[in-house]
């Protein structure tokens, strides 16, 4: 099988890493961090520029037509970056889901909005109670006339706090953890009825707890009541590519930690120098290049149209990255010292991030039971 990237795939990897290396050192994100959103909205225009808020979308649609692989080189560049930018909630999560599911007159209306940078989009899923189950959802829609009347509570929305634009799961039919009776809502961020109350988490990112108080909803995405499959696989897109996003976090952080072992100095030796080190650094490369064959695999899996088949390879790739996050996390967090610590460098920010990362979607223990109930991984 041949992995290299074609001639456009380099391009894009080049552009985009050059392009981040110029707008997000770590003095630029701390700025940004700081703006009222919680990230740099003319940043955002320049995404649309670049034209990376369209590479998934089908041509017909708007977009570029992108593949997995293209979107994995654009998150592990934001990854390298650590970018705040609601990437993965407007594009990979909400966009992946107007795009498998929406109908002809809804992509045709939001996709060109989504790439041209107007339209931010927040996938509204997770409840208090649901932890990594999808299928856990007791928002109630109830079928009003025409439209819908919605009432529950969402939490942490990825990015929920600025979305124009919020794509609500509810349930129309069913009990609490039924597969089946899930339906998607589009509801205006500003609606009557829905208070946001956003925050800013752990990595520095933004999230946002939603309440839905008797909120009319009249537009559906996709079929009633059978959104549970669609979930699933745009939950999967959205591993495969905090999977890469990972990857490049851990690159930059690697990176950075052979760089101050090769500068620090003590007992008049640059630390670096010491063999127990040099073998921990080593330890750090090989779990970043298994993390990186890892991810290749996942963004090579959400194609697979085999259901079952997807979500052990996901799975696998996802839990082996998890374990590479916390391992190289700690390991640089320890060789760095006190340093590694500190808010004032990029250090630690790394490790928060990859700290995210690995709960994201299913921690390393949801993953590992995953893969188990799919038969395991050859």
């Amino acid at each position: 099988m041949d992995f290299d990237l074609s001639d456009e795939q380099r391009m894009l990897k080049e552009s985009v890493e050059r392009w981040i290396a110029d707008n997000y050192s770590f003095q630029q994100r701390t700025r940004y961090a700081q703006l009222p959103d919680g990230w740099n909205r003319e940043l955002w225009g320049q995404y649309a520029e670049l034209g990376l808020l369209a590479i998934p979308f089908a041509e017909a649609d708007g977009g570029l037509g992108g593949g997995p692989i293209e979107t994995m080189l654009v998150m592990e560049a934001l990854g390298r970056g650590l970018a705040l930018d609601p990437y993965l909630s407007t594009v990979v999560l909400g966009g992946g889901l107007v795009r498998r599911s929406g109908s002809d007159a809804q992509r045709e209306t939001l996709i060109p909005k989504i790439a041209e940078g107007s339209l931010l989009l927040a996938f509204a899923h997770s409840e208090r109670h649901s932890r990594y189950d999808i299928a856990d959802v007791s928002t109630s829609a109830k079928a009003d006339g025409d439209g819908w009347i919605l009432n529950g509570e969402k939490a942490v929305c990825l990015h929920g706090d600025t979305a124009d634009l919020l794509i609500v799961s509810a349930r129309t039919s069913g009990e609490r953890l039924d597969a089946d009776g899930i339906t998607l809502f589009l509801v205006q961020g500003d609606a009557q009825g829905v208070t946001r109350s956003g925050y800013a988490t752990q990595d520095g990112l933004r999230s946002a707890d939603i309440r839905l108080d008797a909120v009319r909803a009249t537009e559906v995405l996709g079929p009633i009541g059978k959104a549970y499959a669609l979930i699933a696989r745009v939950v999967d897109e959205a591993t495969a590519a905090v999977c890469a996003e990972a990857v490049g976090a851990m690159s930059a952080l690697h990176e950075l930690t052979v760089e101050y072992l090769k500068n620090r100095k003590q007992f008049g030796v640059p630390i670096g120098s010491f063999q127990a080190l040099q073998h921990r650094a080593a330890e750090m490369f090989i779990a970043l290049e298994l993390a990186k064959s890892m991810s290749i695999l996942a963004s090579m899996s959400v194609t697979e149209e085999y259901a079952v088949e997807r979500n052990r390879q996901i799975a696998a790739a996802k839990a082996q990255i998890g374990n590479s996050c916390r391992f190289i996390g700690q390991e640089a967090t320890q060789l760095h010292g006190g340093m590694g610590l500190t808010m004032e460098y990029s250090g630690g920010h790394y490790f928060k991030r990859l700290a995210m990362i690995e709960s994201l979607f299913g921690n390393t223990a949801y993953q590992i039971e995953r893969l188990a109930r799919a038969g395991g991984f050859d």
